[in-house]
């Protein structure tokens, strides 16, 4: 249950061009073992792309999506223990991987790029997470940036709330994520990090993915993408300190420890 202990939610990218893993589990038996492996790694839920949102990215059809996802999801049925995240923008996209045994869907565009997509997560009662993104993957990191982010953050996410409550979307389905790296500077990053407490305030849960990130690699002198661990455990710390009920990670095993210790120390504080 949510607000219990700390979630931690492995990422699964069958693309190509993710930021980090892209074309590491591009065929559908590499994924489907590594999401077991994130599983005995001490995941709580897989979430599963097929399209990367990292900046300068380009959009894939609907198609391309569901070739890649779908052939994953039929290898996990009966045997992945854990709930499966789907990781889209798209109605249909959405619609199929829930019937393929996904659960919950993550929209990093907070329900902006498909106006269906909120009906698709109400008729199949599935979760939701909104993401705030400030623009598009494409250009979101050229564009200026918010002059007060927490300000800009507060208002998507508000926003992007009332557009699922209003289509019918329990509240407690929700999960609410601030889009850490998502057209904001490594300052803002921080700033998102250290005032996760704010957030809190919309009356949903929040969902943090930090690892691996860019602004980790400026904050750490330029460090590869495979060298962040470090500064993810740091990011991760942060966000359980700050209240995060999921943290969406790529190095399961390690981060798992970092929550747990974070979560023993928070339960200490809250005495």
């Amino acid at each position: 249950m949510l607000g219990e202990r700390t979630l931690v939610m492995g990422v699964l990218n069958v693309t190509p061009d993710s930021f980090s893993d892209g074309g590491k589990w591009l065929e559908p038996e590499a994924a489907a073992q590594r999401a077991l492996e994130m599983e005995a790694a001490g995941a709580h839920i897989v979430d599963l792309g097929g399209e990367s949102t990292r900046p300068g990215s380009d959009a894939v059809t609907a198609e391309m999506e569901m070739t890649r996802v779908l052939p994953v999801l039929e290898l996990l049925r009966g045997r992945l223990k854990i709930p499966i995240s789907i990781d889209t923008q798209k109605a249909a996209v959405a619609e199929a991987a829930l019937a393929a045994g996904a659960e919950m869907v993550n929209d990093v565009s907070g329900l902006r790029t498909d106006p269906a997509l909120v009906a698709v997560v109400r008729g199949a009662r599935a979760g939701l997470v909104l993401m705030h993104m400030r623009g598009r993957p494409k250009t979101m990191q050229q564009r200026p940036f918010a002059r007060d982010v927490m300000a800009d953050v507060t208002r998507g996410l508000r926003e992007a709330l009332g557009r699922a409550r209003a289509a019918g979307i329990p509240r407690e389905r929700i999960v609410l994520d601030p889009g850490i790296g998502f057209g904001k500077s490594v300052e803002q990053n921080c700033e998102l990090l250290a005032r996760l407490p704010e957030l809190a305030r919309l009356g949903c849960p929040l969902l943090v993915g930090a690892s691996r990130k860019a602004f980790l690699g400026t904050l750490l002198g330029g460090a590869a993408e495979d060298r962040r661990i470090w500064g993810s455990a740091a990011a991760v710390t942060a966000a359980v300190v700050g209240g995060a009920h999921i943290v969406r990670v790529h190095d399961v095993a390690e981060m798992a420890q970092v929550v747990r210790v974070a979560d023993a120390i928070g339960r200490e504080r809250k005495r």
